[in-house]
């Protein structure tokens, strides 16, 4: 069995900032990524958690991501907030522009929130669950870099173009759900990669479109959707509504960073929120208590709700702390 480290959440924010402070970033971006990275390994989403410290340095330090730039709140229409990341990354546009999507959600029923030129690496459930938490529902999409095949292909064209939604529950948390429009997100096939173990039958395709379970191989070639053309369709309406529609950029037109400084991996967000106290007023508490019928029943059943896992794990890590691989470890010392 491979060694492991086990961090006290304190330990992991600690190593976090240190590790974002040495690679040049402000103080603000480094909080917004701890606050991401963090939770996601608290949540045990491991492959959205620590180990994204090493993607996000190596692109600061190959010049495709700016360390230090404040984003630009929009106030575009009375149902839009947009704002330009400029080239950094979207967690810390997203903080600073979730209180102007709140107002304008709770006016008007319905808003956007559109964050144009971002370099995105993190889960999307965090940011819908924090505004489920205010009481909205809410969806959130974006583009990747093209690192999927559209169903029937065999060469990357579609980002793995992850989707999520929350629904704010009385008295629990909120039922959210987010995954790639791919079979599997990329981090977990860089994740068996780095442990030295083979893929899954179906995540992927090899350079020359042959079935693979080699990772390095799928991460050479073409990640697949999944669902087949469902699943396709899904990560293209995605590639519209956060790509075209926002005035940015289509997953095969984004670049990874490079030594020569020249990628490019920005692209846009969709996040759309509602409120339910808008649409119902009087009724918003009788409605949500109807959606707890419906999750009940799921229940009832020995089905598990979305989430229901990663909250359980929130309450482990709470008490013991986190464990990653005593290798990643290791990596993310090297950066401090």
């Amino acid at each position: 069995m491979s060694a492991t480290v086990t961090l006290t959440l304190s330990q992991a924010e600690s190593l976090s900032r240190r590790i974002l402070a040495g690679a040049g970033f402000s103080d603000a971006h480094a909080e917004a990524i701890t606050r991401s990275v963090v939770a996601a390994q608290r949540d045990e989403c491991h492959s959205h958690g620590l180990y994204r410290l090493l993607g996000c340095v190596e692109t600061a330090r190959k010049g495709a991501l700016e360390t230090r730039v404040e984003p630009q709140v929009i106030d575009q229409t009375p149902g839009i907030v947009r704002i330009d990341a400029r080239h950094g990354c979207s967690l810390l546009a997203f903080e600073q522009g979730k209180a102007a999507l709140q107002v304008k959600v709770e006016q008007n029923g319905i808003a956007v929130l559109a964050i144009n030129r971002c370099f995105h690496f993190s889960a999307l459930w965090s940011e819908v669950e924090a505004l489920a938490e205010l009481g909205l529902a809410a969806i959130a999409m974006n583009p990747t870099q093209a690192f999927v095949a559209p169903a029937g292909g065999v060469q990357a064209l579609l980002g793995t173009n992850p989707f999520a939604f929350a629904w704010p529950r009385p008295g629990a948390h909120p039922y959210v759900f987010d995954f790639a429009t791919s079979v599997a997100a990329r981090g977990e096939i860089e994740l068996h990669q780095r442990a030295g173990d083979a893929i899954p039958d179906g995540w992927a395709v090899a350079r020359d479109g042959a079935p693979t379970n080699d990772p390095t191989a799928a991460l050479e070639g073409a990640m697949l959707p999944f669902g087949g053309h469902k699943g396709s369709a899904l990560s293209t309406m995605i590639e519209l509504l956060a790509g075209p529609l926002i005035d940015d950029a289509l997953s095969f037109e984004t670049q990874a960073a490079n030594d020569a400084g020249t990628g490019r991996p920005h692209h846009g967000e969709l996040i759309i929120a509602l409120s339910p106290k808008a649409f119902l007023g009087e009724r918003t508490d009788g409605q949500l208590d109807h959606a707890e019928r419906l999750f009940e029943r799921i229940l009832d059943q020995g089905a598990r709700l979305p989430s229901q896992r990663r909250f359980e794990a929130r309450e482990r890590s709470h008490q013991a702390g986190v464990t990653i691989p005593e290798a990643l470890y290791r990596d993310l010392e090297a950066l401090t």
